[in-house]
């Protein structure tokens, strides 16, 4: 009779021996592949958002060609003249790499040396100055979104900004028009204020 400790075991059909079973997926690989899956489809959400702005800009700019009849071609010549040209074909697989490629180079972090509870307050006046308001706190993260439609809209709804603690470092993270405005808003922020401790 098998002791109840003992692992499982099958045997070896080449040598006849006993091998110990194999190993089912531990937690850790688990909670790793849920990672890549949310990032990837985090990625192709991004990559579509930025795919339909692009097409809505460009349905704006020929509406407004239209209706001011600066457009010498009916709508239907104009989409004729997209997708059997060689220019409208560069211009749609330019639009396509464009939406690939954006949430690559469309999201940055960057880093400066600070606390966020020592430097709450820069923080704050830096993100609310560039039109962002706290809508999570904790003691090693802060996050903001946009204040405003019209602004979230503006950034694909893509306005939510994290700032954590790593060591020293204060770290911002988010899409990169709103990241590098208010990066260089604290920054002199907090020059300023290590001005007036000296």
């Amino acid at each position: 009779m098998r002791s109840p400790g003992r692992s499982r075991e099958t045997k070896n059909p080449k040598y006849g021996r006993k091998a110990p079973a194999r190993a089912s997926v531990s937690e850790t690989d688990k909670k790793f592949n849920l990672i890549k899956t949310i990032t990837t489809m985090k990625y192709l959400i991004r990559s579509v958002k930025y795919f339909i702005a692009l097409c809505v800009l460009y349905l704006i700019i020929m509406a407004l060609m239209l209706l001011t009849n600066t457009s010498v071609l009916t709508p239907s010549e104009t989409f004729s003249a997209l997708v059997r040209s060689t220019r409208g074909q560069v211009l749609i697989v330019a639009v396509v790499l464009l939406s690939a490629l954006y949430p690559k180079f469309g999201f940055i972090r960057r880093q400066e040396i600070g606390s966020l509870r020592k430097n709450r307050e820069q923080i704050l006046n830096a993100f609310v100055s560039e039109g962002f308001k706290p809508v999570r706190e904790s003691e090693h993260e802060m996050v903001f979104r946009a204040d405003s439609l019209f602004k979230r809209l503006t950034l694909l709804f893509e306005d939510e900004i994290r700032v954590t603690q790593t060591g020293e470092w204060i770290t911002i993270e988010g899409i990169r028009r709103g990241v590098a405005r208010v990066y260089y808003r604290l920054q002199s922020y907090l020059e300023r204020t290590r001005n007036e401790n000296e």
